[in-house]
């Protein structure tokens, strides 16, 4: 009884961890142990449906308009356009929380510079914003972690700017100052660890902006190019085949679609758990 009431307390967090552990078990087990080639086509074996075999090789997600089998090419998208995640908001946390401490303590110039930058930032619209930096750069695996990770700081900027405000006025803080603590000390000993729910918070909701980012970018041809496959790429490639194959599309959209989902419900757990108000 208390583990059904535990469970029935947590059904969101059940759930998010069903939907890693799919995810988790697409883009781990099937580049590592599946053993059809994601690259390889067969020109005798195109969009093949689901379950269909071809002499002794199983097609469980059917084949592409290239004969390449789906599955293997889903799963070694999935691993690339996560690791593309992953990084890119790895880039965006630290940079943005670094620079919303440094506003926040500090306050004068340094804190109008900085949030100026970011109102300018916010201003422009992230996806345009974006496809104007990989057309300019150039479309690669590196170039694309990068745009993604430079210009997604500004809301950690923020958030961690108002806690640092917050922070700072505290009693220890001042004591910090008072026996002549290096500032850089006060901040990474002192200050960090009182943002760092907030800002991991922030991060889980806003995951899902990077996710369709990465996706929308590879599906305009911008992000990383065929034949490597990402999330986006195959919906783009499938695109032209949905009315005849349309597993090319629905496969892919189903990741994407769990992996919002999943981080959507993990980020509002953790704003009910913390009982974080204004993430």
């Amino acid at each position: 009884m208390a583990l059904a009431r535990t469970l029935k307390a947590n059904a969101d967090l059940v759930l998010v961890g069903a939907l890693v552990i799919a995810v988790a078990a697409l883009c781990v087990w099937v580049p590592l142990f599946w053993p059809l080639d994601p690259l390889r086509g067969v020109f005798t074996a195109t969009f093949k449906p689901p379950m269909t075999t071809i002499g002794t090789e199983l097609h469980p997600l059917g084949t592409d308009q290239l004969g390449r089998d789906l599955l293997a090419r889903l799963g070694q998208g999935t691993l690339i356009s996560l690791s593309i995640v992953v990084v890119a908001s790895a880039i965006s946390v630290v940079l943005g929380t670094a620079l919303g401490m440094i506003a926040g303590y500090f306050g004068g110039w340094v804190d109008a510079v900085i949030m100026r930058t970011v109102d300018i930032q916010l201003a422009i619209p992230f996806i345009l914003l974006i496809l104007l930096i990989v057309a300019v750069v150039g479309p690669n695996l590196v170039n694309l972690i990068v745009v993604l990770g430079v210009t997604g700081w500004a809301i950690f900027a923020r958030v961690a700017r108002a806690r640092t405000l917050e922070v700072r006025e505290l009693e220890y803080i001042e004591a910090a100052r008072a026996i002549g603590l290096p500032r850089r000390s006060i901040l990474f000993r002192h200050v960090l660890p009182n943002i760092l729910v907030p800002q991991t918070v922030l991060l889980t909701l806003d995951l899902p902006r990077l996710i369709i980012l990465e996706a929308s970018i590879g599906f305009l041809g911008l992000g990383v190019q065929p034949p490597t496959p990402t999330l986006g790429n195959l919906i783009g490639e499938g695109r032209s085949f949905i009315l005849n194959a349309n597993w090319l599309v629905l496969y892919p959209g189903i990741v994407i679609a769990a992996l919002v989902v999943a981080c959507n419900l993990l980020g509002d757990w953790l704003v009910r758990k913390n009982d974080i108000r204004g993430v």
